[in-house]
């Protein structure tokens, strides 16, 4: 008999402090008038798709730097991750072992990351049932495909500027996805720690007890797809930033309108609802795809906007100085790095020239730019997250067998079983320690938890994961002789090469 890895299931509270020291404004800044608790005035969140750690970082730093591939090599100092042992490279558990994927292979299928089987992937702790439940089929010409393809994994010969972003900067071997399964769920975490609170009633394999447990569509957007469609409950980062008069915008690769029918907007035909949370609140969605008015409302309330636009927004409002406080930029569906649409390469080309343009912008002194991930897309990732909130749903949870997801709490809301899988977490900021590995357990509403505290915004309430959420505050040095530290790094966005370095 096998015997299960030891699971945590006590709700867990992990909190955070920042540095007490408040910082004013710069003359002519529209949000100079509010004071952040650090010395990160803007913060721009690019939230891509579908990736495990162990996917991208599970060899780092070591590359195996085949002839044709672009290089890597270490800094001697580089910190030690939580990856692959020789055990877990050459004598994993699954059915097979972790394998590389080389640059030629960086179009490849889907794997299945539904919120039961991510559960049963896991094993009550074994992590050795990733070949079996993460099945993936065949999915067209040009894309990768092979058995027990979610045992596979990339190195800084593929993903090459994520791990030049990671010496550079920090980067956490202990983020988690922060519930079990899929775009959705982690995109509505990212901005409310809240699946649940739909106006629709249970749906097999959608909705359960009131959770979101799959991909469902906006209902307050013109263009949402196939039912069923849902709107949400409650609050949102959004409704805190307008509460306290903070300028923020979420920018979407796809979001234009493509045209008009009457009032009705018609989109792209990649635009993919699931890549705008803020359209399932009634108070932050632009149904009808409606443009700024002017460059210079970017991020401000009372516009038709409503906060929501298309990505080149984000340059122009850049470029013209008028970057919002918050910024939650999301790539074209062919720049996510989410298999079966993109590539890591095309996600990379997008991610160095979004951070260049950033960094050679003026607002670069007082920026931190987060990269992070919706959910793993199945990818293997060894590491049994905490489960810091329970689930007791006979029909949807299976982490502990059937029905479990740890013990049953009267009064909790079902169907939210995490932490879920272990993803890639870097910062990228004048203020990031250089070449560090932070260890602190955070999930996706670590990232909500920044922008509250910073910001003084306080807590969505009801039972959202901001109040379990731990601190990502380790990544960054806020010492006195830190301040206006220039620190570029500028990268080839092909190659993802360092071009130049400023330390």
């Amino acid at each position: 008999m096998r015997r299960a890895c030891c699971v945590s299931l006590t709700l867990v509270l992990l909190c955070g402090t920042f540095p007490g020291s408040l910082q004013a404004g710069r003359p002519g800044d529209d949000d100079g008038r509010h004071h952040t608790a650090t010395p990160i005035r803007h913060l721009v969140v690019i939230f891509d798709e579908n990736n495990s750690f162990d996917h991208y970082f599970g060899t780092y730093p070591n590359a195996t730097n085949p002839p044709g591939e672009p290089p890597f090599y270490p800094a001697p100092d580089t910190p030690v991750v939580n990856g692959f042992t020789v055990a877990l490279a050459q004598h994993n558990l699954n059915a097979i072992n972790p394998f590389r994927l080389d640059r030629s292979q960086a179009a490849t299928c889907d794997n299945d990351n539904h919120y039961t089987d991510e559960q049963k992937a896991f094993d009550g702790g074994l992590m050795d049932m990733f070949s079996i439940t993460s099945v993936t089929a065949p999915c067209g010409a040009g894309f990768f495909f092979t058995p027990n393809l979610a045992m596979g994994y990339y190195d800084g010969n593929t993903v090459t500027a994520l791990w030049n972003y990671a010496q550079h900067f920090a980067m956490s071997d202990n983020f988690f996805d922060t519930e079990f399964g899929t775009t959705v769920m982690g995109h509505l975490n990212l901005i409310s720690g809240q699946t649940h609170g739909t106006n629709s009633a249970d749906i097999k394999g959608k909705i359960a007890m009131g959770s979101v447990i799959a991909n469902v569509q906006p209902a307050l957007d013109d263009c949402p797809g196939a039912a069923p469609h849902i709107t949400m409950a409650g609050k949102n980062v959004g409704d805190l930033l307008n509460a306290a008069n903070v300028s923020w915008g979420w920018f979407y690769g796809d979001f234009a309108a493509t045209g008009f029918s009457g009032t009705t907007a018609t989109c792209s035909a990649i635009y993919n609802s699931h890549y705008d949370p803020f359209q399932y609140y009634a108070s932050t969605s632009n149904p009808h795809h409606l443009s700024p008015t002017s460059i210079s409302m970017v991020g401000k309330q009372g516009d038709q906007a409503n906060h929501q636009y298309d990505l080149s927004t984000f340059f122009s409002a850049l470029t013209a100085g008028n970057l919002p406080a918050v910024s939650f930029l999301k790539a074209s569906v062919l720049d996510t790095g989410h298999p079966a649409d993109s590539t890591p390469l095309a996600e990379q080309t997008f991610l160095v020239n979004t951070i260049n343009q950033i960094e050679n912008s003026p607002f670069w002194r007082d920026t931190a730019i987060i990269i992070a991930w919706d959910d793993s897309d199945g990818w293997y990732d060894h590491v049994m997250p905490p489960i810091v909130n329970p689930s007791h749903d006979a029909n949807n949870d299976a982490l502990l067998g059937a029905g479990l997801c740890g013990p049953l709490i009267p009064g909790a809301y079902q169907d939210r079983c995490g932490y879920g899988e272990r993803l890639p977490f870097l910062v990228i900021s004048p203020y990031a320690k250089h070449n560090y590995v932070d260890h602190s357990i955070n999930d996706t509403t670590s990232i909500l938890r920044f922008i509250e505290d910073n910001w003084s915004l306080g807590r969505i309430g009801d039972q959202s994961f901001d109040a379990l959420a731990g601190s990502i505050l380790g990544m960054f040095d806020f010492d006195e002789h830190h301040r206006g530290r220039d620190r570029r790094l500028i990268l080839d966005p092909d190659s993802g090469e360092v071009v130049n370095g400023d330390e």
